[in-house]
């Protein structure tokens, strides 16, 4: 049974340092997650809201020597003398995420996963998550949590920020790529930015997954009047007011990642791609605004990794990167989205312009729903405690 939440906050919190160095922390399931809110995504995308201003005011940190990095990551190598070694089959790594975010948060954490696509022949997620939150003053667990939800919902949140900024105010229909988990919560953050979409496109490979999602979409969202699945990547885009890329592959070879051509996209067509994605030369034009989810964590990626940074890291923004670094775009056209939200810089600027906007994902997004989620557990009577120590033997 849970102690109380005074209980909890004070151990992790105030007593160590004070003469009283018992710590215990929070568990929190996947259930309990669900049970302390982890599915609100009205309340996410206001949080995700609310902690891109703190990353344009700098009050946050993450991992590497600029402070934005994505995370350190356990690969493996192609050949290997070792027989037990893993083979590098799609998406298989092991990667830790760690981050500081200031304001109201003022917490530490850290999202550590497992992946593997070949989960999905055993009836797994391609990643299995967990999250550590810590207090920031003294480095003590406050709660360790299940992290696929509390992943999920924070990277579909942002697509719903950029919507709520930068989609235009009527917006009515939208086309994703993908019909997996990403497709739901993206889809969800959207209709909570513009609650007036009424029409869905969705194409996907499988004729089993399309229809769950489907099936999933018209109970969960009734005003969409029209759900059409779609044969082709062109009529995903042609016509939707918001486009958004959900597939998962391999990167390597970005000639090979799903495109976006100019003459398939509408005036005033918002993009939000979370996943892989290319663009065509049209879309290259510099009168098409390219935003991204934060500017330093792109440049972090451009200094880890070799180029061109498309080919690794298959979202939109390092091919940004790499069209700067070619020449065939300026650095000055490349827009942070914290600074819109920040109203620094201008959201939509009229009903036609095109914007596309790239989503990379932040551990300091996993600190801050997973400390909105801690407290609401703590507030509720949520999750299991666990003791840490008493008296720790070797201090």
């Amino acid at each position: 049974m849970m102690k109380t939440s005074q209980d909890s906050v004070s151990l992790s919190e105030t007593t160590v340092g004070q003469g009283l160095p018992r710590i215990d922390f929070l568990y929190l399931s996947e259930q309990d997650m669900l049970r302390a809110g982890v599915a609100d995504m009205a309340g996410c995308v206001d949080t995700m809201e609310e902690m891109f201003a703190l990353l344009h005011a700098g009050d946050y940190r993450m991992a590497g020597p600029n402070s934005d990095s994505h995370g350190a990551m356990v690969s493996f190598p192609a050949h290997s003398p070792f027989p037990t070694m893993p083979k590098p089959t799609p998406d298989r790594r092991f990667m830790a995420m760690p981050a500081y975010l200031g304001g109201r948060f003022g917490t530490t954490g850290m999202k550590w996963y497992g992946s593997n696509i070949a989960n999905r022949e055993k009836g797994l997620p391609r990643s299995i998550l967990m999250f550590m939150l810590n207090d920031t003053d003294t480095g003590a667990p406050l709660a360790l949590m299940s992290g696929n939800l509390l992943s999920a919902y924070r990277t579909g949140a942002i697509p719903g920020v950029g919507a709520r900024h930068l989609a235009r105010a009527d917006a009515r229909s939208i086309g994703i790529l993908g019909p997996g988990v990403m497709a739901r919560t993206v889809l969800s953050a959207c209709i909570v930015a513009r609650p007036g979409i009424d029409t869905l496109r969705i194409k996907g490979r499988g004729q089993a997954s399309l229809a769950a999602f489907c099936a999933w979409a018209r109970e969960t969202y009734p005003q969409l009047r029209e759900i059409t699945v779609v044969e082709r990547d062109e009529d995903v885009v042609r016509d939707s007011d918001i486009v958004s890329y959900c597939t998962s592959g391999s990167a390597g070879d970005a000639r090979t990642y799903p495109i976006v051509r100019r003459d398939w996209v509408k005036p005033g067509a918002f993009m939000a791609m979370p996943s892989l994605c290319n663009i065509d030369s049209g879309l290259e034009d510099k009168t098409v605004r390219k935003v991204v989810d934060n500017i330093g964590l792109y440049d972090a990626w451009y200094e880890e990794i070799p180029h061109p940074l498309h080919n690794t890291v298959p979202m939109i923004g390092c091919k940004f990167m790499d069209m700067i670094a070619d020449g065939r775009m300026a650095r000055e056209e490349l827009e942070d989205i914290g600074g819109i939200v920040a109203r620094d810089a201008p959201g939509r600027r009229n009903d036609d312009e095109i914007i596309i906007m790239s989503v990379g994902g932040m551990p300091v997004e996993d600190v801050a729903w997973g400390t909105v989620i801690y407290r609401n557990a703590i507030r509720d009577g949520i999750g299991v405690t666990l003791n840490l120590w008493d008296r720790p033997v070797l201090a």
